[in-house]
């Protein structure tokens, strides 16, 4: 296979990552949130069964480039790798910040592949 032929195969793969690994983030997020629901002695087992998981999506993620951002707990920035859902429910001087990531940004080295989505929150 040529140079050229690679380079085209993977800007058509492109895509299909990316959703893949939003696809993984998501089942990630609902899956700890169902473990969070079972009693104590089964979390230690299911919990370690999801670190490995997330574990192994970074690590596959690492080796094509690409890194998964969670920009929670942050103050929200305009300028922030995401787009926030809610923000026209605050005004301007609100201090915000985000509060739950409903995709994650997804990075390179060369700066944002895919914007993030977010849901804000006011600083009490």
């Amino acid at each position: 296979m040529t140079n050229n032929a690679s380079i085209a195969e993977a800007n058509e793969l492109g895509p299909v990552v990316l959703r893949m690994a939003i696809d993984c983030w998501r089942f990630a997020r609902v899956y700890q949130r169902l473990v969070l629901k079972l009693s104590a002695d089964e979390q230690v087992k299911f919990f370690s069964q999801y670190r490995y998981f997330l574990k192994q999506l970074e690590d596959n993620m690492t080796a094509v480039g690409l890194r998964l951002v969670n920009l929670e707990g942050q103050p929200f920035d305009p300028g922030m790798a995401a787009t926030a859902i809610n923000l026209d429910e605050f005004s301007s001087q609100d201090r915000l910040f985000v509060e739950q990531m409903l995709e994650p940004t997804i990075m390179d080295d060369n700066g944002i592949v895919k914007m993030g989505t977010v849901i804000l929150r006011k600083v009490e």
